[in-house]
């Protein structure tokens, strides 16, 4: 992919953050992957202030190769991700308020539903907590994630990853709405957890789901 039509796809996408809802401000940021690193989004910068100059590439050891602005303070969570998931192409980081909400309480997102087996497991795991912007959190990140295409970060948020930009960002839009739906079935007694076979089931339905 060129690297400017991929820079312009992250703004773009960044832009969607506040319409909607998966964050406010300037929080959260995309990154995705390039033969010589990855693209990411610049550190406290109004996402409709961003221009393509704007995103940095950085490579797999952490060095700025393109780009005069300082990265998002979570490279190393992007970085770390990339390194240790070869499917991955794209990383987007959001503090969407019910995955957020979620992820205060330390705990993951259990089976309540069985779309939670769209994100790759039986529960939409919660990596420990750390600090931001630090090599522990991403490590901690790598951990939850596993195989799985989306976790939340303790106290912090929540991190989705895919194929492209589109699907990291439509797997965050699905962690959030989720979220929003446990909130609700909590808020009405508690749901009824569905078991691991129909979670198993579910988990390789989803791996044919939508291709024709």
């Amino acid at each position: 992919m060129n690297n400017d039509y991929a820079r312009t796809e992250i703004i773009a996408t960044a832009r969607q953050f506040n319409k909607s809802g998966l964050s406010f401000g300037r929080s959260g940021n995309i990154s995705t992957r390039t033969p010589d690193g990855f693209l990411i989004t610049p550190s406290g910068i109004g996402y409709n202030e961003m221009t393509i100059e704007s995103i940095n590439e950085m490579d797999l050891d952490g060095t700025v190769i393109a780009g005069k602005l300082k990265p998002s303070s979570e490279w190393y969570l992007h970085r770390a991700i990339y390194v240790a998931r070869n499917d991955i192409n794209a990383i987007v980081h959001v503090h969407s308020p019910y995955a957020t909400g979620i992820a205060c309480t330390r705990k993951p997102i259990p089976a309540f539903h069985y779309m939670v087996t769209l994100l790759g497991g039986d529960t939409i795991p919660c990596a420990d907590y750390a600090s931001f912007g630090t090599e522990e959190l991403a490590a901690n990140a790598v951990a939850a994630l596993k195989s799985n295409m989306a976790c939340l970060l303790a106290n912090h948020g929540q991190v989705a990853v895919g194929e492209n930009i589109a699907v990291a960002f439509r797997y965050a839009g699905e962690v959030e709405n989720l979220a929003h739906q446990y909130c609700i079935s909590l808020l009405a007694g508690g749901p009824v957890l569905l078991d691991s076979e129909e979670m198993k089931l579910n988990i390789e339905k989803f791996r044919t789901y939508g291709k024709q």
